[in-house]
């Protein structure tokens, strides 16, 4: 029995719409995954710069008990620090939020480092020596992770931009991320 020609191209027409049809929703599903990946990638990243923060964040009370007594610090810089350590660890899981106030940490604790760098009998006293030493280490754990987490988010701004990525991206709500970027950070305590 022979087709007619018309039903052949009815059905070539169809398989190839089919294919179409099955290779676009492969390519969605595949983007769709690769931005997933990449969002959690990036919820990751933050989630280790958390962490660090949290050690510095955590140092901040010893910090404080240590250096108050001496009057070279400024009890409203002890307070302010105090205060912002606070609201960082209130503002737990906005990333905003928290990148704003570790700006206003890093601000607070570099008048604390230059007040220890310009007061040489507060250097011979051990525990604030220590407590600098750790913050040092801190500030070059916590450059390490931003430099991370910026790659991260550089890499899913990258694809949620891109053309035909950007399709997926608008359609299941991906969004671009904020860069972690932080000027107060001191100089190496």
């Amino acid at each position: 029995m022979k087709m007619k020609p018309g039903a052949t191209i009815g059905i070539a027409a169809t398989v190839v719409v089919f294919l179409i049809v099955l290779i676009s929703a492969i390519w969605t599903i595949s983007t769709y995954n690769k931005l997933v990946k990449m969002d959690e990638g990036v919820d990751g990243k933050w989630a280790q710069v958390e962490n660090v923060y949290q050690y510095k964040i955590d140092l901040i009370p010893q910090l404080v008990a240590t250096v108050e007594g001496y009057q070279e610090f400024e009890t409203s810089t002890l307070t302010s620090i105090a205060e912002l350590r606070s609201r960082w660890m209130e503002a737990s899981g906005d990333e905003e939020e928290q990148l704003d106030i570790s700006n206003q940490i890093d601000t607070a604790l570099r008048s604390i480092i230059l007040t220890y760098e310009n007061y040489p009998n507060l250097q011979s006293i051990q525990a604030v020596s220590d407590l600098m030493v750790s913050l040092e280490s801190v500030e070059n754990q916590i450059k390490v992770e931003r430099m991370r987490y910026n790659e991260e988010v550089r890499d899913l701004n990258t694809k949620v931009k891109q053309f035909p990525s950007v399709i997926v991206a608008n359609a299941f709500g991906f969004e671009e991320r904020s860069y972690f970027e932080s000027n107060a950070a001191p100089d190496n305590p």
